[in-house]
């Protein structure tokens, strides 16, 4: 066949191949004609999905009438004129071809009134254009978009059902709305008003659209970096999904879906969450419009950085700093939601110590032992304050005051009264209660002293007073053997004693009360899986983690209030403490008016 010039309409026809793909398609790009107009008032009418109509609403600048036809041509467009522009583009749109590519594809009515207008005009589009029509109407643009494919009945067959793609529909009205919480946006489906929000606080856009649920479970994001800042709310592991849809990210307020960015978020997220979870959150990366690409996608969902590694370490080093907030951050916030509406709660001493203040020195010397074994020099050191043995009224007065005395400063996580079935360990701060999972805590104090010692260099040993022996397969001695340099690295000294036994002279000072021989087995198959030369650096966290999981205190380990104590100091002063390894909570807050409520207090 020759070469020849293609006709308008299959032009624009072929080029809704790549901008309309769904009804949700046309949504989005009428809702960023909208924002670009300044509306502050979105309403989205849908039928049958969207399929049959879609009717957006605003009340933006409006079009004049002049302009409506050029509104739905071609290569026509108010957001840039130069090259210049189009490398610096704020606006949401600038291409001006998806009007054009909708009108090629359904039937399309167009009706604005400008604000220096009477009234308002209205174009019933064609294939060639249709007549300007007077209409009535507010100041704004209204957008109907009916019949979507009707001429194309091929296309048509690649949509799914109503329930479908009215679902794509609200992940689309749902991001814009996160973008704007400025904004009010109404959405309606086949008569029915299905989502109203109204112009708020970007806190309170974020529980309309994604419950409370996950903003109980978030850590806020606010850093500047030059001309980057990056700022948001970052799910912890307790909130993470099955799937990815829960996952937002915006470049100077648009919302996109970029791996650069996608993998900086995974990246920050490696020491938290394990598994096949995925992390959730709703972050906004802005820079200078210069330093990124829009123009990189027909649906422009996709940017291009002009310095790909540094955004990525910008947002990767943020987001790691954000997750790893000592536990403080936490208790204080529900320790400040908790002081506005109830006072301070008065402590009492557990039942051991009212009215026997002599138990409370072997007591003390147990915390000091178990501070030693368990816990940093620096932890056990500090605990001489709480918990010396000749001094033991003042210990009960500090570490758990009462009505005699003056109520000192609380700690973030309060102090211990209890322990539940040898599990969690129940304590009093001033929101409430508090619940810690023992061991999950433990593991995650126990991991990142691991990472500090290792990254200071070899941890150091503990030789034990009697090795010990372990029975072990010709595979693990053999294991043992070709690793020997690196589980010295990691503060094992074990080599084979026959030819079914390992003999192990030391292990790392921070596990010397662990299961030996069960992080002996665990840590050889570990090694067993990947090369020598990648296991320190590739998976040193993968080890330490193991380590760590078997040197923690074990479930129905008894420990008494001053042992509970220390663990909740040592949760305070450790990072990303609010998960274990496994991206599992360690701890959880229920405060005075969770009580209440389960209890119908005041109801």
């Amino acid at each position: 066949m020759p070469i020849r010039q293609l006709p308008d309409l299959l032009i624009s026809q072929i080029a809704a191949g790549e901008v309309v793909e769904r009804p949700a398609s046309v949504l989005k790009e009428v809702m960023e004609n909208s924002l670009d107009a300044g509306a502050t008032r979105i309403d989205v009418q849908l039928e049958e999905g969207g399929v049959r109509l879609l009717r957006i609403s605003d009340d933006g600048c409006g079009i004049p009438k002049d302009e409506l036809p050029l509104a739905l041509a071609r290569h026509a467009t108010s957001k840039i004129a130069t090259l210049d522009d189009l490398e610096g583009v704020a606006s949401y749109g600038f291409r001006g071809e998806a009007l054009a590519s909708i009108a090629s594809v359904a039937r399309v009515t167009l009706s604005s009134r400008s604000a220096d207008a009477s009234h308002a005009w209205r174009l019933n589009a064609g294939h060639g254009g249709g007549k300007i029509e007077p209409a009535a109407g507010t100041r704004g643009t209204v957008l109907e978009v009916a019949d979507l494919y009707f001429n194309t009945p091929a296309r048509r067959k690649f949509l799914k059902t109503e329930a479908t793609e009215y679902g794509h529909c609200v992940d689309v009205f749902q991001r814009m709305a996160l973008a704007r919480p400025d904004v009010s946006f109404t959405l309606s489906h086949n008569g029915n008003v299905r989502q109203r929000l109204m112009a708020t606080s970007p806190e309170q856009r974020l529980k309309d659209v994604l419950g409370p649920d996950f903003a109980g479970q978030t850590r806020a994001v606010d850093e500047t970096a030059g001309p980057l800042r990056l700022s948001g709310l970052a799910a912890l592991p307790a909130y993470s999904r099955a799937t990815r849809d829960a996952q937002f990210f915006y470049v100077n307020g648009r919302f996109v879906r970029d791996k650069v960015l996608a993998h900086a978020a995974r990246e920050a997220y490696a020491d938290i969450l394990h598994g096949s979870r995925h992390p959730a959150y709703v972050l906004f990366l802005e820079l200078d419009p210069r330093g990124v690409d829009v123009n990189v996608h027909p649906a422009k969902t996709e940017v291009r950085f002009r310095d790909s590694r540094g955004i990525h370490q910008f947002v990767f080093h943020v987001l790691q700093r954000a997750l790893a907030a000592p536990v403080q951050a936490a208790a204080e916030s529900a320790s400040e939601r908790a002081s506005r509406n109830f006072p301070p709660p008065t402590y009492a001493p557990p039942l051991q110590y009212q009215g026997n203040l002599a138990v409370a020195e072997p007591a003390a010397r147990a915390y000091l032992d178990f501070a030693r074994s368990a816990f940093s020099d620096a932890q056990a050191a500090s605990a001489t304050a709480y918990a010396t043995p000749d001094s033991t009224p003042d210990y009960a007065a500090a570490a758990l005051p009462h009505s005699r005395h003056a109520p000192p400063i609380i700690p973030p996580l309060g102090y211990a009264v209890a322990q539940l079935h040898g599990v969690y360990v129940l304590a009093q701060n001033e929101a409430g209660m508090v619940i810690v999972d023992m061991h999950a805590a433990h593991e995650r104090i126990l991991y990142e002293r691991l990472k500090n010692v290792l990254d200071a260099g070899t941890p150091p040993s503990q030789p034990l007073l009697v090795p010990a022996l372990i029975h072990a397969s010709e595979g693990e001695i053999a294991c043992a053997t070709e690793h020997t340099a690196t589980l010295q690295k990691l503060g094992f000294e074990l080599a084979a004693a026959g030819p079914q036994e390992l003999i192990v002279r030391a292990v790392p000072t921070l596990l010397a009360q662990g299961d030996v021989p069960a992080l002996i087995r665990t840590l050889l198959a570990d090694l067993r899986e990947q090369p020598a030369s990648r296991v320190i650096d590739a998976r040193r966290n993968e080890l330490l983690a193991t380590m760590a999981c078997h040197g923690a205190v074990r479930a129905n380990r008894s420990l008494t209030v001053p042992e509970m104590n220390a663990l909740l100091r040592d949760m305070e002063a450790t990072e990303r403490a609010d998960q274990c390894n496994h991206g599992r909570p360690t701890w959880t807050q229920l405060s005075m008016k969770d009580l209440d409520r389960l209890f119908l207090r005041g109801q």
